[in-house]
This record gives C-alpha cells, structure tokens and sequence, in this order.
C-alpha cells in the first residue's frame, strides 16, 4: 500500500521513541507540518533556528537520546548551524531532518538555494560539523538513511548528523514495505567493553601506582557512569579530577574529588596531576582549557606521568598526551571491568586517609578565602552572591543551564553539584544563547524538575524570543540574567592586556552605558519577571521564582570581576607574550605565573 513520506516518517519517529521535535517552518517542511499535526509527537516551535536546536540540545543530554530538528533550507540551515556545532563539539546526540529545494531543481537557482561552490550542495555546509550529512535522492532510500542516522548519531562518540530532505520527497508516496526493514532494525547499538587481560593490566598499574589520577570527562554523565566509578575509587582510595564537561559525574563534595583542571583549576588541583605518577583519563579529550594549553608540568607531565586513556571514539586515543594503554570502550562497562580485576588483584583494598584530608583542607581553605565575598552586600551583586543565594533554594536535583562567562567558568570551578546530570556546560562549541534556549528542551525532558538557566545579558540578548517559545508550549523555565552591562569576560581579558575595553562594554555612542530593560521586555512577553534592586532582595525573587511554576525571569545586576584562578592558558601569552613561552610550548619547564582573567 502507498503512503506519503511524510507520514511514514512520523510514524517512523513515533515507533523510535522520539516524542517532540524542535524546529521552524519553511516552504520546503510544510507537507512534514501537515504530517506532524494530528500526530502523536509534540511539535516545538520556536522563533530561530539556533533556537531549536540548542533546546533540542538541552533534550537530548538529558534523556541520552538523539533528539529532532526540522528546519528549512537556506537560511534556516544556516541559522541552525551554530547549534548544531555546538552540540557536536560536545558529543550530544541529535538528528537535523532539513528541507531541501525540488530534487529536480538542483542547480537552477531555485528559491534559497546555495549553490555557489557546486549544484544541489547546500547539505555540504554541515559536513565539517556532523558525523555524516545525508541527501535523500530517492525516496525509497529514506527508511535505510533514517536507521543509519539515528544508529550513527547515538554510537560511538555521539553527534549530530543531517538528513536533507528535497521538498518533493515529502510530497512522494512509495509502498509501506520500503519500511519494513525499520521494524526490525535495533534501536540501541551495543558499545564495547573492556577485554579481561586489558582490564588486569589497568587494574595493576592502579594498585601499583604511588601518586594516581583519575581525571574524568562528560562520556561518565552520558554512559551512566557515575556508580561504577565511585566504586572503583572508594575501592582504591584514589583522588579524582575532572573536566567542565565531567562537572557531577563524582558529587563536588566527594572525598576524593579534587576539582576541575585546567585555566579555571586551582593550583593545588592541577599539582595533584602534574605530580601524578599515573593519570588514568576517562571519557576526556584532555582539551586545552582543561589541560591548560598542554604546558608541560603545569596540569599534566608527560616526562613524570603514564597515561592511560578510555573513550568511546578511536581518535581521541592518545590525542594529546601519549598512552601506555588507550582502549575504545564504553567508560561504564570498562569502570565495571577494571573493579572486577583490581578485587582479584587486592581484595583488601587501598586506604590513603591522608590523602583525604589533604583534599579537604585544601578545599575549605579555598571555600574560606570565598565566604567574605560570598556574603558581601554589594550592589550590583558579585558573582558569588549571586551562586551563593542559587545553591541555598535551588533543589539539588534540579537542571542547571549554563552560558558563556562567569555561570560557565565560575560555576565550574566553584559551585557544587552533587548528582550527576544536573548540569548542562556549553563547553566545545561553548556558544553564547545556549543557555536561554537549552533550558526549553531539558524542562521538556524532565518536566518533573526545576530547571533553570545562569546567562549573561550579554548571552541572553542574543536570542531573547526563547520567551515566546516558553509562553507558546507552556514550559516553566526560570532565566536568571546576570547582568554587568557587557560581554564582561571579554571585557575583563582585553583590559587585562591592552588597559581599555573597546567593543565589549554595552554604550551608546556618547559614551554613557546602555542595556535594554530585560524584565520590563519579559513582560511585555508575558511572562513574570522582576529586577533585583539589593542583594538581599535576590534570595526573595528566586524562590518566588522557583514557587510560580511558570516562565519567569530575574535580571541581576552584577558586578564585572573576572573568575579567580591562578591557571595558564596560552591565549594571554599570545597578547602579553612570556619570554620562554614560544608558538605555545612552554620551553624552560618553569611556568611564569599572573592572574589571568576569563575568556568567554
């Protein structure tokens, strides 16, 4: 029996599991609108592509699921790219079902066409970003291309991938039977684990290593990992850093985790790893800000460390620091592995109580040196006010979205996060607008929670119509704007080096300061929102927040100081340059520390 396209690709969606889609419209997508209307999947429509995609972003980090976008060629595409990127960067899973001009148009100048490098190309802009860019140029292929995007998307390291779609296939009817073959077609791919003699061999460098590492990435959060590795490193008492993108994968109160590495770690954090005669990474790229740009001996030592390296994706293997051991497996079948070898190995298991109290005096001495500040009155507020008085309402198992600048960085480096999947970072990609609209897709998938986004106005101004979209689907999200009348990090970093801060403060040409009223333009949206007038008044404002169960938005005004860290990133060698630090290589082994300031 024949049957539109389109409503066998809803039917498709449904039997995946999919439940809502992201997207805008366009002439190229109206036949899958028609399709989508009376169908059982919720369709989320926003007012910008990036839009779309950054909350489809935020859905699937936390239902560990690709999640849909549907967007019009051209500009739509092209809209939709930044999000997308940034998804990719940090290994979200996620399927873009794009229209596309007539198949028998291509190269003809048809209505927003790109094709100013070759006919029909258009698909072509996302290949640098996706896992793999899809056209469908015979209808009947569409039911194998949909099972490989959605197998490909999920697997391996995850990402997104683009299904191009010209507007006539939509529009086709082929036999039902073509989609046979996605009845039967598993939906899960079965990631591998580690084989035993692996397993045994990480195992005895653990239990025989004197000062070892376990630095932990985001594939903990994505592959459930959390359990299995509090297992292993309570077995063995062995301390654990960890990346932006790990932050909850180990309670930030934990025992043995010792902090974030890297720019925005503190110095008795990566002097745990620089003097780490093994560094055991999992589910971790060793990215520059994590590594701090790979400078020998300020994060990690290659000369004094053995690295041992797991991930999902081959590439990374050995990437940027050599391995003795790099395995491609799924870091929650591996931890589980590993603890099995090591209870064979030494089933008394290791206590370093000092080690301990080492990490947690070092931990009160930095929360100390953090309580004046924390408890200032200052007007407008300082950033740790303003995470002080968040981490005193906000449930410990509510969703935290996070930007670009101080609630990236500074949460990162300072705020604790106790359970795992509790907090979104933009941290490859790291886009300014993620936060406002992630939030949208994450509440969507946990409707159960409070969710919540830290935004600068600088980020939050870039897309602020994510309210329309909140007040359209109903979703009770809260955006609390920190607001220092500039993109405040950048402003801070080009002050830092060049003692002004052209192009980075908020200012109408006569010099005097500008910013649109962001609570009065929340309302005229229609929603709730309030501007905080003292720092006392913020505590007040958020749990009425957090109590209205609607869309509603805080503008605080903050104060423009930069996240502390004494860490070293190549970036501000490059502007203010150090004498032994030459094209980013550190060359006396000697690092010349300065507080540097925070960039986006």
């Amino acid at each position: 029996m024949n049957k539109l396209v389109s409503s066998q690709l809803v039917d498709y969606l449904e039997r995946r599991g999919v439940k809502h889609v992201f997207g805008l419209c366009g002439h190229t997508v109206i036949a899958m609108l028609d399709a989508l209307k009376d169908s059982k999947l919720h369709y989320v429509s926003v007012r910008h592509e990036q839009i779309a995609a950054h909350a489809a972003d935020g859905y699937a980090r936390i239902t560990k699921k690709a999640s849909v976008v549907l967007c019009h060629l051209g500009p739509g595409l092209t809209n939709a790219l930044t999000g997308v990127a940034n998804a990719a960067l940090d290994s979200v899973p996620m399927v873009v079902i794009a229209g596309d001009v007539p198949s028998y148009y291509y190269g003809k100048h048809p209505h927003q066409e790109v094709n100013l490098h070759c006919d029909g190309s258009q698909y072509e802009i996302y290949k640098p970003i996706v896992k793999r860019a899809y056209r469908v140029d015979k209808p009947e292929l569409f039911p194998e291309i949909l099972d490989k995007a959605f197998r490909l998307a999920e697997s391996g390291r995850p990402g997104a991938v683009l299904i191009s779609v010209p507007m006539d296939m939509f529009s086709r009817e082929i036999d039902e039977s073509y989609f046979n073959r996605t009845f039967v077609d598993a939906h899960h791919t079965i990631s591998p684990s580690l084989d035993e003699e692996t397993a045994m061999e990480i195992a005895k460098m653990l239990i025989k290593a004197e000062n070892p590492v376990i630095h932990i990435g985001g594939q903990i959060i994505y592959t459930e990992a959390s359990q299995e590795l509090i297992d292993l490193v309570e077995y063995l008492d062995i301390p654990v850093t960890r990346t932006l993108m790990g932050q909850g994968a180990l309670p930030d109160n934990h025992p043995l985790l010792v902090g974030m590495t890297g720019f925005w770690g503190l110095d008795y954090v990566n002097q745990i790893t620089s003097n780490a005669d093994l560094i055991f990474g999992i589910g971790t790229r060793f990215a520059e800000a994590d590594s701090s740009s790979w400078y020998k001996g300020v994060t990690f030592n290659a000369d004094r460390s053995k690295f041992i390296q797991i991930d999902l994706e081959p590439s990374e293997i050995g990437r940027n620091y050599p391995v003795v051991i790099g395995a491609v497996a799924n870091p929650k079948k591996a931890l589980k592995a590993i603890l099995k070898a090591v209870k064979e190995i030494c089933p008394e298991g290791i206590i370093r109580d000092a080690l301990k109290e080492t990490i947690k005096n070092q931990k009160n001495a930095f929360k100390a040196s953090n309580v004046e500040i924390s408890n200032d009155n200052r007007f407008p507020m300082s950033p740790q006010r303003i995470l002080r008085d968040v981490r005193a309402h906000f449930p410990e198992d509510g969703i935290i979205v996070t930007d670009v600048g101080w609630n990236k960085n500074g949460v990162g480096q300072q705020f604790e996060i106790t359970q795992p999947n509790t907090i979104l970072h933009p941290g490859g990609l790291a886009t300014m607008g993620f936060g406002p609209a992630a939030i949208l897709g994450a509440k969507l998938a946990a409707p159960e929670k409070k969710v919540i986004t830290l935004v600068g106005d600088g980020g939050f101004g870039t897309n602020p119509s994510v309210i329309a979209t909140a007040v359209e689907q109903n979703i009770p999200v809260i955006w609390v704007v920190m607001n220092n009348g500039a993109f405040g990090t950048i402003a801070g970093l080009e002050a830092a080096h060049y003692d002004h801060s052209f192009g980075t403060l908020f200012k109408k040409p006569d010099g005097s300061s500008y910013n649109p009223e962001w609570s009065i333009i929340a309302k005229g949206y229609g929603i709730k929102s309030k501007k905080v007038t003292s720092a006392d008044e913020f505590a007040k404002i958020f749990k009425e927040a957090l109590e209205s169960n609607e869309p509603y938005l805080i503008d605080v005004p903050m104060e423009n100081i930069p996240v502390p860290t004494d860490g070293i990133w190549n970036i501000n060698d490059i502007y203010t340059p150090k004498e032994n630090v030459i094209e980013g290589v550190l060359k006396d082994g000697e690092v010349q520390k300065s507080k540097h300031v925070s960039t986006k």
